[in-house]
């Protein structure tokens, strides 16, 4: 009995310190072993915020959609038959599916993720007629729960700006949805807000009515407003689009900016692509060129040149220069477009005719590193701050690369490079009284992923140059689009005065000039009461082409329809008559 006595002792004790251990020392993680063995988890979705135009239009929306949810249990004896079926009715890769409906021991699997609510209880309802048991039950593998669907009801509207979504990448069930270009890349956070959960206990399969339940609410994310109308973003679209057609061009950019803002209401990418169906075009399409492609701006920096002559008092519209046909500096000469002789033009002569070599002469009358300290006010080399990514800062000289011969070539617009929001924002500047201020796409405030708050509640402005110079450079550019004195007749819009600047500049490829060139027009009117800044930029046009002749009428049609569906009136003045010549 002694022994036997001692045998129960030593047993008890075994049972004694086991239940120490479970009860005492690792509870919770018995606990959680126990509770996943009979519990289930269901992800709540939350509903990514919209995106709208400064109207309140949609641009891009999320609407109901289901997820397909599977059960092995109740799958795998019609595998095979059911993959085929959802393969041909979803589009849903056949092999993976049959995995998953017949994964052992799983109770859970996803069969497909945001489908049209309509069409994923179709199916499942279809499926749970077609697949009845013996006794003619419904089949009851397939499951639906909430999976909000994203959709852009504008096809390719705003699609380089917008951007789309897609998988992060993961492998398995909890890949994500996140922005993969745009603004629902740049602003992910922002729109998506925080999935919920829902967990539950479960007995054979089934929810326990009165089992431990628990629901994280998912928190929607928030909406964005853009400065974007999205009417005019489409015709500013289309006219791009046939600008660039018409003439043979490789790509183009066209950007509409309020100029008393610095909102932009339009910017528009061809060729683009549609964000409902991106894999069907080309990822180089992901993007906006307006932000993330650098050029040579050619003669439309000759207005930032020019202005800040005159700022620095240093040139007069009214001012004689006396223009030779052909300027010999440093490693090459220097000429114009055009063949001629010694012409005797004034400050606002050399802007109108676009003279390469006028430019330089006026631009002598600098001090060393006076023209750069201009050109980085007016924002050239550094990035706009827009708020969408994969923008360049673009190429501006400095040290000892601002050599002589690169600053006479500067002075009319090569040998630095600038992305298209940068130029329009520089010209945008004169256009607005001499102060700069910064472009925004969002309306009010919004965070970026990286942690900065953009949009026109946050931007900034800062004085370049007086209104006094602002008005003069208006007064030399309003001449550029006379017929008779300028080069750019064809800028003009009817009844309304308009000031602008042309652009041809060489295009460089590996360091070297390849022989085409990207042309531009630049512009903004009434002239004498700023409403709105267009830049219009088209590349590798067909050999010929020129500022004044391919981007000036797109910039008019632009410029018109802009001006009439805001209901601006004309001013009612003249353009001016400064003199192009003594």
């Amino acid at each position: 009995m002694g022994i036997g006595f001692l045998l129960i002792a030593i047993v008890l004790s075994v049972f004694a310190a086991r239940l120490v251990q479970l009860q005492g020392v690792d509870p919770r993680s018995y606990a959680q072993m126990a509770a996943a063995e009979g519990s289930r988890i269901v992800a709540l979705p939350a509903t990514r915020g919209e995106i709208l135009d400064r109207n309140g239009e949609l641009l891009a929306e999320t609407v109901d959609g289901r997820m397909i949810i599977a059960n092995p249990v109740v799958t795998a004896p019609v595998a095979a038959e059911l993959a085929t079926y959802l393969a041909r009715r979803l589009g849903v890769d056949y092999i993976e599916t049959l995995e998953r409906l017949r994964a052992e021991g799983s109770q859970f699997e996803y069969i497909a993720r945001r489908v049209p609510a309509s069409k994923a209880e179709k199916v499942v309802a279809d499926i749970a007629e077609r697949f009845k048991d013996d006794k003619d039950r419904p089949f009851t593998g397939l499951s639906t729960e909430r999976d909000p669907l994203r959709i852009y009801p504008n096809d390719d509207v705003a699609a380089n700006v917008l951007g789309f979504l897609g998988e992060n990448g993961k492998e398995g069930d909890e890949a994500a949805v996140v922005g993969l270009a745009g603004l629902e890349d740049s602003f992910d956070a922002w729109l998506s807000g925080r999935d919920g959960e829902a967990r539950y206990e479960v007995g054979a399969g089934n929810q326990i009515p009165l089992g431990d339940n628990t629901v994280t609410p998912a928190v929607d994310g928030k909406n964005l407003t853009l400065t974007l109308d999205r009417d005019l973003q489409f015709y500013a679209q289309r006219v791009l689009q046939q600008t660039v057609v018409n003439a043979a061009g490789e790509s183009g950019i066209a950007i509409i900016m309020d100029s008393r803002t610095g909102d932009l209401l339009a910017l528009a990418d061809y060729p683009s692509y549609d964000a409902s169906n991106p894999r069907d075009y080309p990822e180089e399409l992901y993007k906006s060129s307006a932000l993330s492609d650098v050029y040579e701006p050619g003669s439309v920096e000759k207005v930032l040149t020019i202005s800040s002559l005159v700022d620095a008092g240093l040139g007069a519209k009214e001012q004689h220069f006396r223009v030779p046909g052909q300027l010999n500096r440093q490693d090459r000469p220097i000429g114009d477009y055009w063949e001629h002789g010694t012409l005797r033009l004034t400050l606002a002569g050399i802007l109108a005719k676009s003279s390469n070599v006028g430019t330089v002469l006026a631009a002598d009358q600098f001090d060393r590193g006076q023209l750069r300290s201009y050109l980085t006010d007016f924002g050239l080399g550094s990035r706009t701050g827009l708020g969408l990514g994969g923008e360049s800062k673009g190429i501006l000289p400095d040290g000892p690369d601002w050599t002589s011969q690169v600053g006479d070539r500067i002075a009319f617009g090569q040998s630095l490079s600038v992305n298209a929001v940068q130029m329009v924002t520089a010209i945008n500047t004169v256009a607005n009284g001499g102060v700069r201020v910064d472009p925004s796409i969002i309306q009010g405030s919004a965070s970026t992923d990286e942690g900065a708050t953009v949009g026109s509640g946050s931007a900034t402005t800062r004085r370049v140059i007086s209104e006094e110079a602002a008005q003069e450079t208006m007064l030399m550019m309003e001449r550029v689009v006379d017929p008779e004195a300028g080069v750019a007749g064809r800028a003009q819009v009817p009844g309304y005065r308009v000031a602008g600047k042309t652009g041809t500049a060489q295009r460089v490829v590996d360091g070297v000039y390849d022989g085409s060139t990207s042309v531009s027009f630049a512009g903004f009117a009434p002239a004498d009461d700023p409403r709105f800044t267009i830049y219009v930029v088209v590349h590798r046009p067909r050999a010929g082409s020129g500022g004044g002749s391919t981007a000036g009428p797109a910039f008019a049609k632009l410029m018109s329809y802009t001006l009439r569906r805001y209901g601006v009136p004309p001013t009612g003045t003249r353009p001016n008559q400064t003199p192009v010549e003594w």
